[in-house]
């Protein structure tokens, strides 16, 4: 008996890392942030990362440890980088961990009143595809960073800013929201990437 070696699917063509969004949808998103930042409270900015958090790890809950390394090529969602449509569960968990971990340390910065040094970089942000396990205890270690890190904060509303490479200079409390909006985008993600490992 004979046995046919079987060449894995290559890996799609997609935009570079750091390519951003289309000129229109980043203008509409710009607008959209800072208009759902300025009408989201401290407390529900707090209930809005803790329940995106959870649902993350609900989403994920009932993929066997064998898939999660898995990456599933999704359709772009709005707010979505191209080249951020090719990740497994484990490389967008890690994604999440190094972006919330990048945010623990922006706020007490902002909170004493000065700039953090370097420009954040959405290219910079991206994870490796050879991710393991340990990323998910990662992720939630990133997440308990940030909780922290804001509870320590007694005003979140900085006169300091920090530029995010698409939506411009933010405010601590500003980059406190935005955790939980980010967070919500690659939650949508998961869904799909799991969806994907079903089919």
């Amino acid at each position: 008996m004979s046995f046919q070696s079987i060449t894995p699917p290559a890996a799609p063509t997609l935009a570079p890392p750091g390519a951003g969004l289309p000129a229109p949808e980043r203008f509409i998103a710009n607008l959209m942030v800072k208009w759902q930042a300025a009408r989201t409270s401290r407390g529900q900015a707090v209930e809005l990362f803790a329940a995106q958090r959870a649902a993350a790890l609900e989403v994920i809950r009932d993929v066997p440890s064998d898939r999660l390394h898995a990456p599933v090529l999704i359709r772009r969602l709005r707010g979505l980088e191209d080249s951020s449509r090719y990740w497994s569960v484990l490389m967008t968990l890690d994604h999440l961990r190094i972006v919330n971990e990048a945010i623990s340390q922006v706020i007490p910065v902002l909170a004493a009143g000065q700039v953090p040094v370097g420009v954040a970089s959405t290219a910079a942000v991206k994870p490796a595809p050879d991710q393991d396990h340990s990323v998910i205890a990662a992720f939630e270690k990133a997440n308990d960073a940030l909780v922290a890190a804001v509870a320590a904060v007694a005003d979140l509303q900085t006169s300091a800013r920090y530029p995010h490479p698409w939506f411009g200079p933010l405010n601590a409390a500003q980059w406190h929201f935005m955790a939980g909006f980010h967070l919500r985008l690659h939650v949508n993600q998961l869904r799909l990437i799991v969806a994907g490992l079903a089919v």
